[in-house]
């Protein structure tokens, strides 16, 4: 039997673009066939909804509340609920995965890093940071960033992403010998594909999660048409559209 994780999922509690309550997503991502997904919501340097007025420690007691209300409604089931965090840059953003409230509050002066302060601060900590959508294009970006020397892998599959650009961030990742990471982007309940991460083992805490990537242990895979119990996970290596480059990158790419 192998389990699959949600990896990049926002809630209305932090993300200014999702319009789902943490609560909501406990039935949905089980129906959906899931063991489990981690909460990013975008942070403060991102598309966020908490005030910048309000104190740092402040500002995260509600910047977690997405997580922590998600981790409350899955309390019962055997669905595991985990913290992580996408932060953003210059339009790159990445996953934080294996920090935490106490990290965010010990460090207030988080925004003023650059990209590998910030990496060296999570690893430090015993997390990983992981590159989403590194190939994502859109109408308010100007051009790509890619740091393979502050990523501890690159999201290959995004649901929210066209295949070719999705294909070309697996051949990034091929590129650079960097491990593959696949989610959602989940911001609401009306998504026609989904990604995550397939083990052939339970996952019980972001701890885990954390050691289980770094060992390989993990398999992007995607499921169309997500409600249907006739859908099922499908390893993104075997996709051709996701995984064989048919459109090359129309914005310039700016290497750190």
């Amino acid at each position: 039997m192998n389990y699959v994780y949600e990896t990049h999922l926002h809630t209305r509690e932090g993300s200014a673009c999702s319009s789902t309550a943490p609560e909501d997503y406990i039935e949905y991502m089980i129906k959906c066939g899931y063991s489990g997904f981690i909460v990013t919501d975008h942070f403060f340097n991102g598309n966020s909804c908490i005030p910048k007025e309000l104190s740092w420690e402040e500002r995260v007691e509600r910047y977690c509340q997405g997580y922590e209300k998600a981790l409350k409604a899955a309390e019962g089931t055997e669905l595991t609920v985990m913290f992580g965090i996408e932060y953003n840059f210059q339009g790159d953003e990445f996953l934080l995965y294996g920090v935490d409230k106490k990290w965010l509050v010990d460090n207030p002066d988080l925004l003023e890093k650059s990209r590998s302060e910030v990496y060296e601060l999570v690893h430090q900590y015993g997390g990983i940071m992981i590159q989403a959508h590194p190939y994502r294009e859109r109408g308010y970006l100007s051009e790509i960033h890619l740091t393979p020397s502050a990523s501890d892998g690159a999201e290959v599959y995004n649901s929210g992403n066209p295949d070719w650009q999705n294909a070309l961030g697996y051949q990034y990742a091929l590129d650079q010998n960097l491990r593959m990471a696949a989610g959602s982007d989940i911001h609401a309940l009306s998504v026609i594909t989904m990604g995550g991460m397939s083990f052939p083992y339970k996952i019980s805490s972001i701890e885990e999660y954390v050691a289980a990537f770094m060992r390989g242990d993990g398999t992007p895979v995607f499921k169309v048409d997500p409600k249907s119990q006739d859908s099922v996970f499908i390893e993104v290596r075997n996709s051709k559209s996701l995984t064989q480059i048919s459109q090359n990158e129309t914005l310039p790419v700016i290497w750190h």
